[in-house]
């Protein structure tokens, strides 16, 4: 029987969370097949089998953590002997439960042999469902007698652990100081890309001195040029949505103003320009937010930055975007209207310089230049600036530039290569 590593994922990952396994205990598997997939602080990585074989021990219970290099699963492969196998395996935790532990050494003493030995929470057998219920009443697995085979922790073992009086009171206690003057219903960990935002919005907001600037966008003719173009985009087998335009007229206006592509260097003494222009669109996924960016807009097609949205927009929300797709941006979009927020102020994506927080379009009678009351489409914006090195007036005139060519979309046709 062989165990399989959990192979090193790159960016200096050393931990992820088992998110869901594909396969079960005694299922045959293929090599290269799917058999897990994984959650880290950047995406969800799926796990394939490198050989066939069957699948013999899963080491790490789904919602837990497994650390790279360390035993994912065991496996019997093609061509081993199932009974050599079994032996090898049987003689293997033979020999590590005779060992006596680090603790005991010190102690000078040795396990009983009428006397089950402690095992570590990680090896006490149980179903993710039991584990989360241990996890809620904030117990150890390790301090219940599992009555399932090989010392299997059931629900039942838990309930009766928790019928206990004495870990009634001790529970009491410990939730009267968890909880305070309020009810928690449950805890659960903060991990995997979660915990990657909470880093970067803190450090973010805590680094970088936010400047916020305001504006109302006339998208009246935006909307009817859309319209316009949805069949044509639909014909080549594309959706298309607003983000496409908001990203190149982004662009073009950055030709203008170049500084808001710019980026400070970690020693605060250096802007570094950007030509490329690499757009990131916040998502709201299932793993959490996800910023994955389109590359190189200012040389792109409308149709071309759609099929970009499109496929990065279903991946986010998959939290299969590859990592590459993660990397690299110059400026961020958050298109918070399309949950129906009308205004919001974004945190800069750093080390980016700028982003913008786009509310919902509503229909708002407006005043046109004869006097006369018309009824408008009306999209409020709200941007976020490194106030290091960007002030008012300049993102102020960058976003009366975008705001033109949004308002007037046909004016970006001049600008197009």
């Amino acid at each position: 029987m062989s165990d399989f590593m959990l192979p090193d994922i790159g960016e200096g990952i050393v931990e992820c969370e088992v998110v869901e396994w594909r396969v079960a205990e005694g299922d045959r598997i293929e090599e290269d097949q799917p058999v897990v997939e994984v959650m880290t602080d950047k995406a969800l990585v799926e796990i394939t089998a490198h050989e066939a074989g069957v699948v013999t021990k899963l080491y790490v219970d789904q919602g837990q953590i497994a650390k790279v290099h360390a035993p994912l699963y065991a496996y019997q492969a093609d061509g081993e002997d199932a009974g050599e196998a079994k032996a090898s395996n049987d003689s293997s935790e033979a020999s590590s439960s005779s060992q006596p532990s680090a603790a005991e050494k010190q102690a000078g003493t040795q396990p009983s042999p009428t006397t089950p030995a402690v095992v570590t929470q990680g090896k006490v057998p149980a179903s993710p469902a039991v584990r989360r219920l241990v996890r809620e009443h904030q117990l150890q697995l390790t301090d219940i007698a599992g009555s399932g085979k090989d010392g299997r922790v059931l629900k039942e073992d838990v309930l009766a652990h928790l019928d206990q009086p004495g870990e009634a009171a001790s529970m009491s206690s410990q939730e009267t100081s968890s909880r305070g003057s309020g009810d928690v219903s449950r805890v659960e960990p903060l991990r995997g890309m979660r915990a990657m935002m909470a880093k970067r919005m803190v450090e973010s907001a805590s680094t970088i001195p936010h400047f916020h600037y305001g504006e109302e966008i006339d998208v009246t003719q935006l909307l009817a040029m859309r319209e316009r173009l949805k069949p044509l985009a639909e014909a080549q087998g594309e959706r298309l949505t607003l983000m496409p335009f908001f990203m190149k007229a982004m662009a073009l206006a950055i030709a203008e103003s170049p500084i808001i592509n710019a980026q400070l260097n970690q020693a605060g003494d250096e802007l570094h320009y950007y030509a490329q222009c690499n757009i990131g669109m916040a998502v709201d996924s299932k793993a959490g937010l996800l910023v994955p960016n389109v590359k190189g807009v200012e040389r792109l097609t409308l149709l071309e930055i759609a099929r970009e949205v499109g496929r990065l927009t279903h991946a986010a929300r998959e939290g299969r975007v590859d990592q590459a797709d993660l990397k690299g941006g110059t400026i961020s979009i958050s298109n918070i209207g399309a949950l129906g927020g009308t205004y919001a102020a974004p945190i800069i994506n750093a080390p980016e310089a700028a982003i913008v927080a786009i509310g919902k379009t509503q229909w708002l009678p407006r005043f046109d230049d004869h006097g006369e009351v018309q009824r408008r489409a009306i999209m409020t914006v709200t941007w976020a600036g490194d106030h290091r090195f960007i002030d008012g007036g300049t993102i102020a005139r960058f976003c009366n530039t975008w705001k033109g060519f949004l308002e007037a979309p046909d004016s970006m046709l001049l600008h197009l290569g």
